[in-house]
């Protein structure tokens, strides 16, 4: 780790296109016979059908790609796409394709209602929607309320009214494209943020900030080379799949395998890692959860080395069943749409289980007070980003066409990223939770992870949300919002409740038990799948 601090010195360019300078070079690496045979993209359905992609034949499609946008479409750098795809290997050429013409990308998920895609035509003004048969009538049922939508392309074998058939148009466009001059600073892509605590904010990032930004990632956490076959399960729509399914595995080379899985589905991951040379892979910790709670079979997982989680803190219990299984760690991630890696379990460092590791050689990481002075080792405050006197160019640019929230991100010196948490004396970081989510009763500070997770060991509960409930004594408490697996659901609630308290006051301190309990089906969560705890919380304190 302290290898990687000091070896770690990037160099920013003033200008920077990832397709021409990353993608474009590594085809030259590919025909100078310097690289190992890997495809640059692997792409299977499960049903037999497989895409593989050299570099330079990723270069030949996305150049395609590139003379729709800028041909057809007529677009200009500048002028704003959404992309809304499941995972289909187009998708991949629309994200170069987009990089090559300058245009900004904006991604989403196939989850998206039609009152979130007008929400998001309208804020982001996008001048042009891609996506497939399943999404066209929502979008057909907003459009006439997105003045600045002028082009609609349609990713499908059929047509439809008032849609350009993308395949079509991609069959027939030219191969040559001259590749935009982007400065490092260019808007490249703009995130929609998964809106944990309210409405989803519009994170922008320059063309360095992921292009260069992610080579953290690729290298030091996700620990590829050019030999690699890297599979990260995220949702297209998602920041994460930019890091993971694009930038960090192109920057070192490594080949992007994809599995089209519409869902998660445990046994097709199990079959895929035995069947194909996977050597690293990466899932959020509800997958892993759902792996190890599907129990693991016997299959062997001959080509994997390197397991990697991101997206929410992972229960210490999780990580020690997949050990068990498959006599590897999973190496802990924490970030944010709005950076990079923040905090990480890199290889070769001790991993504490719960921790998020230590902070990234690219950020000066801290956790400060209210005043953002720096606290002490075990003092729980915010976990915050040194910006001045220089702000780190792997950092998002701003919240577009909002001022006032991307101002209020800085406070003193600092980044402040909304989530708490505490550095031990070793230097490793430990998440308590968003600092809206913190519950304060009688004087503690509870983090609702610590409640979940211990929760979550015990065999009745599938998942769990903790939240903070008004209460005359305490001025709040604990209330567990629990989903029991199908076993357990038949169980007397009042002994299950009893059951699941006395649990929770041996796995972690008496005091953060949770003094409710409500067991329900499911749980609200996000597009991204992340529990909407404010909701839960609104609710409580409503009644």
């Amino acid at each position: 780790y302290e290898a990687i601090k000091q070896h770690y010195r990037p160099e920013v360019p003033e200008y920077f296109n990832f397709a021409r300078d990353v993608l474009d070079r590594w085809t030259e690496v590919e025909k100078a016979g310097k690289k190992s045979k890997n495809p640059a993209f692997w792409w299977v359905d499960g049903a037999g059908e497989e895409v593989r992609w050299s570099f330079e034949e990723l270069g030949v499609l996305s150049r395609k790609a590139a003379n729709v946008l800028s041909d057809a479409c007529g677009l200009q750098r500048g002028d704003r796409v959404i992309l809304i795809l499941p995972r289909l290997p187009e998708w991949w050429l629309v994200n170069v394709a987009c990089m090559r013409t300058g245009t900004v990308l904006i991604p989403g998920t196939q989850q998206l209602t039609a009152k979130d895609i007008l929400h998001r035509l309208q804020k982001s003004k996008a001048k042009c929607i891609i996506t497939d048969d399943s999404v066209a009538p929502a979008v057909d049922s907003v459009g006439a309320e997105c003045q600045s939508l002028k082009f609609k392309l349609l990713m499908s074998e059929g047509h439809r009214g008032g849609w350009l058939n993308f395949k079509d148009l991609l069959k027939n466009a030219p191969s040559d494209h001259h590749c935009v001059t982007t400065k490092c600073q260019d808007p490249m892509a703009i995130y929609f943020t998964s809106g944990t605590t309210g409405s989803p904010k519009m994170a922008e990032h320059s063309h360095s900030s992921y292009g260069i930004g992610l080579t953290v990632n690729g290298r030091y956490w996700l620990d590829l080379t050019s030999s690699d076959v890297f599979w990260n399960t995220s949702d297209t729509g998602w920041a994460k799949s930019a890091w993971s399914s694009i930038f960090s595995p192109w920057i070192q080379g490594a080949c992007v395998f994809v599995h089209k899985m519409p869902h998660f589905d445990p046994s097709i991951v199990f079959e895929s890692l035995s069947r194909f040379p996977i050597t690293v892979f990466c899932s959020p910790p509800t997958a892993y959860r759902m792996l190890v709670q599907h129990k693991l079979p016997s299959y062997t997982f001959k080509s994997l080395r390197h397991c990697v989680s991101a997206g929410e803190p992972i229960n210490p219990e999780v990580m020690e069943e997949w050990k068990t299984h498959t006599g590897l760690d999973i190496h802990e991630g924490y970030g944010q749409t709005e950076t990079v890696l923040i905090c990480g379990n890199f290889k070769g460092m001790k991993i504490k289980p719960g921790s998020m590791g230590k902070p990234s050689p690219g950020y000066d990481v801290k956790i400060i007070d209210e005043n953002s002075n720096i606290l002490p080792p075990g003092k729980e405050g915010d976990i915050a980003i040194r910006v001045k006197p220089t702000r780190s160019l792997f950092l998002f640019t701003c919240y577009t066409d909002n001022p006032e929230k991307t101002e209020a991100t800085v406070r003193g010196d600092f980044y402040v990223t909304g989530d708490r948490g505490i550095m031990d004396e070793d230097g490793y970081f430990w998440f308590v939770g968003r600092a809206d989510d913190v519950i304060n009763s009688s004087g503690y500070r509870i983090g609702p992870f610590e409640v979940e997770s211990a929760l979550v060991e015990h065999p009745a509960v599938v998942e769990a949300a903790a939240v903070s409930s008004p209460d005359p004594i305490r001025g709040e408490v604990v209330k567990a919002f629990v989903v029991l697996t199908p076993d357990y659901a038949s169980h007397d609630p009042e002994k299950m409740k009893k059951e699941l308290q006395d649990h929770v006051k041996k796995v972690t301190a008496p005091y953060k038990y949770p003094r409710k309990m409500e067991f329900v089906q499911q749980l609200p969560k996000t597009v991204s799948g992340k529990i909407r705890r404010n909701e839960l919380r609104q609710k409580e304190w409503r009644k």
